[in-house]
C-alpha cells in the first residue's frame, strides 16, 4: 500500500536540508584591507612672506572724559551722541542761577573792601602831618597804616572770590576741550551732575589718528628684535617697516601704520609686552573701541612652507606626521614663525626633503603604515593663497 505524507511535511523536510548545506558550506571571507593611501608631500624650502598677528584694540589719540566742574540741574544738551565736535563748542549748559548769585555777593564784598581801603588810606593821609608836627604820637600813625594793609588784603581776598565765582559761572557752559566725536550721552535734560559723579557727561574722542594696541609674547618679542636693524630698540622700531590693520570683517585698512612705542617692562600676570601702532583715520572709518588684529611682514629667504590642513594640534602644540623610509608614520611637534589663510611657516620641526601626511591624519596613529600618494609641492602651495 502506498501512503501519501501531507505537504507540510514535505516542505519541512527540504527547509531542513537546505539549512543543513548552509552550515556544511564555507563562509565567504572578507578580503584583507591593505595600508590606506594618503597623500605626501615633500617639504621643501623656498624664499616667501610671513606674517605675525596680533590681536589689537583701537583707541582715538585723544579720548577725553568730559566732566562738569561745579554741581547743577543740566539745564540744556547742545549737540547729539555721535556728532563731530570743535575744540571750544559749547556741550552741555548746567543752571547758572546758584552760581551767579554767588557772583553778586562776592562782587559785593569786593566793593564793601574797596571802600574800607580807601578809609584807611584817608586815616593814613590825616595822621602824617600831625604826626609830623608832634600834634599826635606815631603810634596812632603806624596803627592807622596797619588798618590800610589790612583792608588791602581784604580786597585781594575779596578780588579773588569774585575771581572763583567767575570761574564757576564759567563752568555753567561746558565746551569741548577737543575737537572729536561726542559718545554716549547717559545725562538728560534735569539731571543733577556733579564733578564727583562716576559716569562723565559724554567722552570725546579725537580719531584722525588711531593707536592700536597690541600685545606681544617674549618669544615674539625677541623675534622682532632680531628681524630689524638698530642697536637699541627705539633705534630698531625706526627701521621697521610699515604694519597693516586687519578689520574684524577680515578685511585690511586701506593705510599703514607705524608702531611708535613699547611698554617699559612685561606684565608678570600675562608674560607679554604692549606695544603701541598708529595709523592715519582721516576719513574717520575706524572710532574707539573697535578691534582687529596688527600684520607684521617678515622677508624669509627659505621658508619651510605646509598647508595647514596637514596640521593637527594636542595641547596647544601644532604636529605634523611624518612618513618615514618603511611608509611608516610619526607624529612631530612643529613651531609656527607665521601664516596666512591657508599656510604655516616652520620654523622648527621639519627640515627640507622631508615627508608629511598632507591629510587623513585624523584616523593615524604613531607607527601606522600607509600607502604614500606622491603630491608634488608646487600644486600644493600653488593652490594655496600666500
Amino acid at each position: 500500500m502506498i501512503t501519501h505524507k501531507p505537504l507540510g511535511y514535505s516542505l519541512g523536510i527540504m527547509m531542513l536540508a537546505v539549512l543543513l548545506y548552509g552550515c556544511s558550506s564555507p563562509q565567504a571571507s572578507t578580503p584583507p584591507q591593505g595600508p590606506p593611501q594618503l597623500p605626501v608631500m615633500v617639504v621643501a624650502s623656498a624664499p616667501a612672506t610671513t606674517y605675525l598677528e596680533f590681536p589689537a584694540s583701537l583707541e582715538g589719540k585723544v579720548n577725553v572724559d568730559v566732566r562738569p566742574q561745579v554741581a547743577g540741574y543740566l539745564e540744556k544738551i547742545y549737540v547729539d551722541e555721535g556728532a563731530y565736535v570743535k575744540a571750544g563748542q559749547p556741550l552741555f549748559k548746567i543752571d547758572p542761577k546758584v552760581f551767579a548769585e554767588q557772583l553778586n555777593g562776592a562782587s559785593s564784598n569786593q566793593l564793601a573792601a574797596e571802600a574800607n581801603v580807601e578809609k584807611a588810606q584817608v586815616e593814613v593821609d590825616r595822621l602824617s602831618p600831625l604826626v609830623a608836627s608832634n600834634v599826635v604820637s606815631d603810634v596812632q600813625l603806624k596803627t592807622a597804616k596797619a588798618n590800610y594793609e589790612v583792608a588791602k588784603a581784604a580786597l585781594a581776598q575779596a578780588k579773588a572770590a569774585v575771581g572763583s565765582a567767575r570761574i564757576n559761572v564759567g563752568y555753567t557752559l561746558v565746551t569741548a576741550p577737543v575737537s572729536g566725536y561726542i559718545g554716549r550721552i547717559p545725562y538728560k535734560v534735569g539731571a543733577l551732575v556733579s564733578n564727583i559723579d562716576a559716569q562723565p557727561l559724554t567722552v570725546l574722542s579725537e580719531v584722525h589718528e588711531m593707536y592700536a594696541y597690541f600685545s606681544m609674547s617674549e618669544a615674539d618679542f625677541i623675534t622682532f628684535k632680531n628681524d630689524f636693524p638698530g642697536k637699541t630698540l627705539e633705534e630698531k622700531l625706526k627701521n621697521a617697516p610699515a604694519v597693516e590693520l586687519i578689520l574684524a570683517d577680515n578685511s585690511t585698512f586701506t593705510q599703514k601704520g607705524k608702531i611708535g612705542i613699547v611698554d617699559g617692562q612685561f606684565n608678570k600676570t600675562t608674560g607679554a609686552i604692549t606695544f603701541r601702532a598708529s595709523f592715519p583715520n582721516a576719513d574717520g572709518v575706524l572710532r574707539t573701541g573697535n578691534t582687529g588684529k596688527v600684520r607684521f611682514a617678515r622677508e624669509v629667504d627659505a621658508a619651510i612652507t605646509i598647508p595647514q590642513e596637514a596640521t593637527f594640534e594636542i595641547q596647544d602644540k601644532v604636529l605634523v606626521y611624518t612618513v618615514a623610509d618603511s611608509n611608516k608614520v610619526a607624529s612631530r611637534p612643529i613651531r609656527i614663525s607665521g601664516k596666512t589663510a591657508n599656510l604655516y611657516f616652520v620654523s622648527d620641526g621639519l627640515k627640507a626633503g622631508e615627508k608629511i601626511v598632507l591629510s587623513g591624519t585624523g584616523s593615524l596613529k604613531d607607527g601606522a603604515v600607509i600607502t604614500p600618494q606622491p603630491v608634488s609641492a608646487d600644486s600644493v602651495l600653488k593652490s594655496k593663497s600666500l
